[in-house]
């Protein structure tokens, strides 16, 4: 099946390295203010989701669905779930971060809501492409300037990186005391993180 990219109203300024992500197959689902993204995209619109009180309903010959201004989701954590519904399994999210903090933390915690669904998802934004590890091994290339691993919730212990400036093995980060910022890749390496218990998210910057 393809990959669902959801396409959120934060302001983007590197479309073409967004734009680098979608693929050809790609089901693209705008949500409310997202749909100023459209024409620098060029792409579209296969599901229009919004309360349209940041942005006015195109009323386009495109599905939509149209929400309550007053309800529990926000519209890209409603769009993700239709997505889930739909039955994508692999999801991208695009202009879900920026000026607004809590929109931002609310949209990074997409990615755990994906991963309890037997989901996947990578958040890209100008600077940087933000993913959940876990349970498996997860790559980064030396063409990122800088990485880090967050711990977002509960216990994450044995933590591996390989092929870093800054080494661990079997460690353990918690929540208050965040000491994976801000690491790099040995120079035509990739860094090899692993996980062993609960998840991390890995912050790959450019």
């Amino acid at each position: 099946m393809s990959r669902c990219v959801i396409v959120g109203g934060a302001d983007i300024n590197s479309y073409d390295r967004v734009k680098s992500y979608f693929l050809e197959d790609d089901y693209f689902i705008f949500c409310d203010s997202g749909l100023k993204h459209k024409d620098n995209f060029d792409v579209d619109a296969n599901l229009i989701v919004g309360d349209f009180d940041s942005y006015d309903n195109p009323n386009a010959n495109v599905e939509t669905i149209v929400l309550p201004t007053v309800k529990d989701d926000t519209d890209t954590v409603y769009a993700v779930k239709e997505g889930l519904n739909r039955g994508y399994k692999e999801f991208l999210l695009v202009g879900c971060i920026g000026e607004r903090i809590d929109h931002t933390l609310g949209n990074i915690s997409i990615l755990q809501m994906l991963d309890n669904n037997g989901a996947s998802g990578v958040i890209v934004d100008d600077y940087s492409e933000m993913e959940l590890v876990k349970n498996e091994i997860k790559r980064v290339p030396d063409s990122f300037s800088y990485f880090s691993l967050i711990n977002i919730y509960g216990s994450a212990k044995g933590i591996s990186i390989k092929n870093a400036k800054y080494l661990l093995d079997n460690a353990e980060i918690t929540t208050d005391y965040q000491y994976g910022i801000s690491n790099e890749v040995v120079k035509g390496s990739e860094a090899m993180i692993s996980v062993n218990e609960g998840a991390l998210l890995l912050v790959k910057v450019y």
